[in-house]
């Protein structure tokens, strides 16, 4: 048998398969210029575009703003707003997209700009960002203190006023500033006026930099260990959950 005869066949089937993949990539290509020129025309008010690729489902498009996703179809006629789920493995495609999206490399935070609060062992860790003023971070604050074994790093960033920045430098100014912001948030217990120009609140303007960087746009905001990052306040259960999670990742 001549072994050669059928390396004819293979050199072909690899150029169609070549030339097929160059036209799905033409398409793709054209179908995202059609998209990004349809809807800057049609909606002027919408933000900038940072990503156009294929969804989940033949035929529709993501549209990423930032850490927000739409979908559209080739053109851009169409925008939908809203979660995709799969039936099949009953998941929310969409919130999977948006977790990826906006988590945060545990690793890379400054946590020499944090407060520490070491509770057990402190086996487990979490950031936080907080503003001393923030009613929701109080709440939290009180059930951040019932967990074990956890090392909690609270980014303090004062975006609520101006009195959040004076109790900001107040409290990072303490002798034990971790207490302090506890007691504070925890008990009401005011804190101590910081001595003008013998503290370094550098820290606290690199907080709020961190903040912009990762889009924190609202107080409290949560990060695990394995990146996930959660918005507002929630329950002692429901972290303990997470922490389990993240371990395990």
């Amino acid at each position: 048998m001549n072994v050669f005869a059928f390396a004819p066949v293979s050199v072909a089937r690899g150029a169609a398969a070549l030339t097929l993949t160059g036209l799905a990539l033409s398409a793709a290509l054209a179908d995202e210029a059609a998209i990004r020129k349809n809807l800057a025309e049609r909606m002027p008010g919408l933000p900038k575009i940072d990503e156009i690729s294929k969804g989940p489902i033949p035929g529709l498009y993501e549209v990423r703003l930032g850490t927000d996703i739409l979908y559209t179809d080739e053109q851009g006629n169409h925008v939908i707003e809203g979660s995709i789920y799969d039936t099949r493995t009953h998941t929310d495609l969409t919130k999977a997209r948006v977790d990826k999206l906006t988590a945060i490399d545990f690793a890379q935070l400054p946590l020499k700009d944090a407060l520490v609060m070491k509770q057990g062992n402190g086996s487990r860790k979490l950031a936080v960002f907080a503003d001393p003023n923030c009613g929701y971070c109080k709440r939290l604050e009180k059930d951040l203190v019932a967990l074990k074994d956890v090392t909690i790093y609270t980014f303090v960033i004062p975006i609520l006023g101006p009195d959040s920045s004076v109790k900001a430098r107040d409290i990072w100014c303490a002798k034990d500033s971790a207490q302090v912001w506890r007691n504070w948030m925890v008990s009401g217990r005011t804190p101590p006026k910081a001595m003008g120009g013998k503290c370094d609140t550098a820290a606290i303007e690199r907080n709020l930099a961190l903040s912009r960087k990762y889009k924190v746009t609202g107080t409290p905001a949560l990060v695990f260990e394995d990146g996930t990052r959660v918005p507002g306040a929630i329950s002692a259960g429901q972290i303990e959950k997470q922490l389990a999670s993240a371990r395990k990742s």
